[in-house]
């Protein structure tokens, strides 16, 4: 496809009190060739310097909306990508205010003609650190967590991977999607507030038809380390156990997988003596009665 004929696209960054990181983001932005059309940067109500940041930075096609109030992750996908689809873009390009996409990233993804694509990840050592699902199991009642393959573990390194690997689940962390997917699905879900917002979008969009793709030459640098350990006691824990019963109790497979949540709930309780106490505790049976309101489907349109 041609300079003058390739789908235009908008970046869409969600931020939160990370000024410097963000403002190392937007410089890897102003380096990408071919360049984005649009890039809205959804800034979360950050209460660091991260106002001053945005009000210097001359990216062209820079939009910037500021929230009243922190939407967190989701409701800053859900807002940006709003924007980002008024604006007419093809394609929309979810990425984190941590990470720093290679030169041709975007290029490559372009290149590519699907509906949903997702850039590879790897850390500031170039060691590949892609954790999305090449297997997500909402079958299996006895799958305590649905993510039981992912890129990083089948494959280790770039090298060894296809150049194309077909994925289950997504990180809004390089993930690019076309409009007709957001027609087909509706937007990403605000109720989440933070984790699995990414993971429920994805299940939709597959259960539309649609494939989802990690391109290996798509580069995609984190500046941070992953760390996938959370306080389970702490407010965290209340939206990792909630939103994790929210996709079993919307997308489980059969009644076994549906009542997952329960079962998880209940060893909670029963083990909390033993690890996360009275507040882990409190945690999972909020977040059962929580989950529990949450089990309508978003709107599957855009409008």
């Amino acid at each position: 496809m041609s300079e003058t004929t390739r789908e235009t696209t908008g970046v869409v960054v969600v931020t939160f009190n990370r000024a410097d990181l963000l403002e190392r983001m937007l410089e890897g932005l102003g380096a990408l060739d071919p360049a984005p059309e649009l890039v809205v940067v959804v800034d979360n109500a950050s209460t660091d310097h991260t106002p001053d940041v945005l009000a210097a930075c001359t990216l062209p096609g820079l939009q910037v909306v500021r929230t009243a109030e922190n939407l967190g992750g989701a409701g800053g996908f859900h807002l940006g990508t709003r924007t980002a689809y008024d604006a007419g873009v093809d394609r929309i390009w979810l990425m984190d205010d941590d990470v720093l996409p290679a030169t041709d990233c975007l290029g490559v993804l372009l290149a590519a003609d699907e509906d949903c694509l997702m850039a590879v990840r790897e850390d500031s050592h170039g060691r590949l650190c892609e954790k999305a699902a090449t297997r997500f199991d909402l079958a299996n009642p006895l799958a305590i967590k649905p993510k039981t393959a992912m890129v990083e573990t089948d494959w280790v390194t770039r090298d060894a991977m296809p150049e194309r690997v077909e994925l289950e689940n997504v990180a809004f962390e390089g993930f690019m999607v076309r409009r007709r997917v957001l027609d087909a699905v509706g937007l990403p879900d605000p109720t989440y507030f933070i984790f699995y917002d990414d993971v429920d979008f994805a299940v939709r969009a597959r259960r539309a038809g649609f494939r989802i793709w990690a391109l290996r030459d798509a580069v995609l640098v984190r500046q941070l380390d992953f760390d996938q350990q959370h306080d389970l006691a702490g407010w965290k824990g209340f939206f990792m156990y909630r939103n994790l019963f929210v996709v079993h109790l919307r997308y489980g497979e059969n009644a076994l997988v549906r009542a997952k949540p329960w079962l998880i709930a209940l060893a909670v309780v029963a083990l909390s003596p033993l690890r996360g106490g009275r507040a882990e505790a409190g945690n999972v049976i909020r977040a059962m009665r929580a989950a529990r309101g949450m089990r309508r489907l978003p709107p599957s349109s855009v409008d």
